[in-house]
């Protein structure tokens, strides 16, 4: 194969977010989507079909078919991830796995060690890395003194076998340990189910070496979405709303001047009950210098991935960082289950609110 030829790669695993990843694949000039896995064969030859590539219900099936093939996407449900990569790396062959990396830090752990083991790139699909307002934050030279997160959502009836933490807290934890960049050394959270044995609704605060704090609010029962990141250094806020991938910065420098005059009329006494706080503060749009073709996240880390493969450079998220946010979540769920409760006898209310 020519260097500057399409890579050759499947997608395992063509549900909801496996589709996607089919879709970018194919459209993608970097990439030839040559095969799709799914256990459904129905589902797998219907993908195959709009994509014009070749369809297996099983991952060593399409090994065995597809010599030439150079990487994957990994986006069955997380308890396969293993069974569904380790074939798929044990032949350098590269992976997308989507997120979490696994159900567990020690098995995140083992399937990193394994790429490691056979010089294959692993990539962990959290794909808000990419969202460019994210990128945008993420390039700014600021240090975090305090970050407050929140993501909730009606209820959608899927990944029900894990809790709000792991089902979408996670982006959130692995956008904060990207920007703090510190060890956590303490984790406090509090959370509650609502349909299911799982918590639906958590509330957790990080602290971290250094002494930033984060703290992440996540629903998957709540009435409307709502996905949010707010930022304080001791330079600026900034602001950023996932949803609409836009964002404002409020920069201590930019305000000093006006700040020191409100400062100077309050030591002597002038009361400034009038003033209008917002005319004092210069807010700034968020900038994102982004080539088109990559405000689509999918499409961004998709071709982060090729580029990586190619390069066999790290990728953007690392198998390191994908399991280190798999272990904050751990930590997380484990303060829920330690979070002692008190005064929590059953009342009968007869209807009355």
């Amino acid at each position: 194969m020519n260097e500057n030829d399409p890579l050759p790669v499947a997608v395992v695993g063509v549900g909801r977010m496996g589709r996607h990843h089919a879709r970018t694949f194919s459209k993608l000039g970097l990439s030839r989507l040559v095969a799709v896995v799914d256990f459904d064969e129905e589902r797998a030859e219907t993908v195959a079909d709009d994509y014009g590539c070749r369809a297996f219900t099983s991952v060593h099936q399409m090994l065995d078919a597809v010599p030439e093939l150079k990487a994957a996407t990994v986006a069955v449900p997380t308890q396969f991830h293993a069974e569904s990569a380790y074939p798929l790396l044990e032949r350098g062959i590269a992976c997308l796995i989507e997120k979490p990396l696994a159900g567990s830090v020690q098995e995140a752990k083992q399937m990193a060690a394994f790429a490691h083991e056979h010089n294959a790139v692993l990539q962990v699909g959290h794909t808000e890395r990419f969202n460019p307002a994210v990128r945008a934050v993420s390039a700014m030279p600021i240090v975090p003194r305090f970050i407050e997160v929140t993501r909730v959502s009606p209820m959608t009836f899927r990944s029900l076998d894990v809790g709000v933490v792991m089902d979408m807290m996670i982006h959130d934890l692995d956008v904060v340990l990207s920007l703090v960049d510190r060890p956590i050394v303490d984790v406090q959270a509090v959370g509650i189910s609502v349909l299911g044995e799982n918590e639906d609704i958590c509330d957790a605060r990080l602290a971290f070496a250094g002494g930033c704090v984060a703290t992440l609010k996540g629903s998957r029962v709540a009435l409307k979405t709502d996905r949010r990141l707010r930022l304080f250094s001791e330079d600026a806020y900034v602001s950023l709303d996932y949803g609409s991938r836009e964002g404002i910065v409020v920069r201590k420098t930019a305000n000093a001047e006006a700040l020191d005059e409100v400062r100077r009329k309050l030591r002597d006494g002038a009361d400034l009950s009038d003033l209008n706080y917002m005319d004092l503060v210069n807010v700034e749009q968020l900038t994102m210098d982004l080539p088109a073709d990559e405000a689509d996240q999918l499409t961004a880390q998709a071709k982060a991935f090729i580029n990586a493969v190619r390069s066999g450079g790290a990728p953007v998220v690392t198998a390191e960082q994908g399991y280190a946010a798999v272990d904050a979540a751990e930590r997380i769920v484990g303060a829920i289950q330690g979070h002692a409760w008190e005064g929590l006898e059953k009342r009968t209310f007869e209807g009355k609110v």
